[in-house]
């Protein structure tokens, strides 16, 4: 604190403005000088007293310098209910769901578990917002705490397909398997490798006849003769060719895995990624229109 300051401010204006308008007598001038002089060292022993507490000066200056308070106007708060564009109900926003951090559009939770559980139902592994104009995908650790723990695994299991090329993949043979793997150097070394272990069966299997292992044959004796489990693994196919007949299964096209439709509209899409009519079997289409109703 400036004690100048204080005494140029307090002491000489009292003692010298004041008589300029009312001329005092002497005895009276003494007095006034007397109580200015107490004032002055009142003053200065205050001055001491905050000089020698930091934390009083520190408030007292910060009272004085403080800034003036500007008023902020309040942003907009997020409604407490928004429209799901599916059911099209209104539901609390803590209710609504969003896939992508870069995508805007969101849904219920309820509708979104639905989208994406019957989208894994049709082995989509790309899973777009259910928006029509949206170009945006519905990140998969986003979801991951929403949808059942096996329909999720699934899902991971149909997105690992995905990025294996149909050239670079094989399934196993044995039906109550079907696990795909990966043809390692294809066309070089490994091109003529033919027994394989299946790393989830652990069940040996030709990887050239894609048929169970036919143990001291060679593939054209065994294509050509069949063995005991060759013919039995034909007689299963047999049975498999006639049941699917009476169920009306469809076979696809590409892989030639039997297809059964449970529900839902002719347009199906394999598991290899092959779309095809459920129908006639032909190639699907965005302007297709199947005749067959079954």
């Amino acid at each position: 604190m400036d004690l100048d300051v204080l005494v140029d401010e307090s002491y000489f204006s009292a003692l010298f403005d004041y008589d300029e308008v009312f001329p005092i007598s002497d005895v009276n001038y003494a007095s006034e000088l007397h109580l200015q002089e107490a004032l002055f060292s009142s003053l200065i022993a205050s001055a001491a007293k905050i000089n020698n507490h930091p934390q009083i000066q520190r408030s007292f200056t910060t009272v004085i310098k403080q800034e003036p308070v500007v008023k902020i106007e309040n942003e907009p708060l997020e409604p407490s209910r928004r429209l799901c564009m599916i059911c099209m109900d209104e539901k609390p926003s803590s209710d609504m769901f969003r896939g992508s951090v870069t995508c805007t559009h969101a849904y219920c939770t309820q509708c979104t578990i639905r989208y994406v559980a019957n989208k894994i139902k049709e082995n989509s592994a790309k899973i777009k917002c259910p928006d029509v104009d949206c170009t945006r995908s519905i990140e998969p650790y986003m979801c991951r705490d929403l949808i059942p723990k096996d329909v999720f695994e699934r899902w991971e299991k149909i997105l690992c397909e995905s990025l294996i090329s149909s050239w670079d993949k094989l399934y196993c043979p044995f039906k109550d398997c079907s696990s795909v793997m990966i043809l390692d150097d294809v066309g070089g070394n490994n091109a003529n490798v033919t027994q394989t272990e299946c790393p989830s069966c652990h069940r040996m299997f030709c990887a050239q006849c894609k048929v169970a292992w036919h143990v001291g044959v060679g593939c054209e004796e065994s294509q050509r003769y069949g063995n005991t489990k060759k013919k039995s693994s034909d007689e299963e196919d047999a049975l498999l060719v006639q049941m699917a007949t009476n169920k009306q299964w469809r076979r696809c096209p590409s892989c030639k895995f039997y297809v059964e439709k449970v529900d839902g509209c002719m347009h199906i899409k394999c598991r290899c990624g092959f779309q095809f009519c459920y129908g006639c079997g032909s190639v699907w289409a965005s302007n297709h229109a199947c005749q067959i109703r079954t």
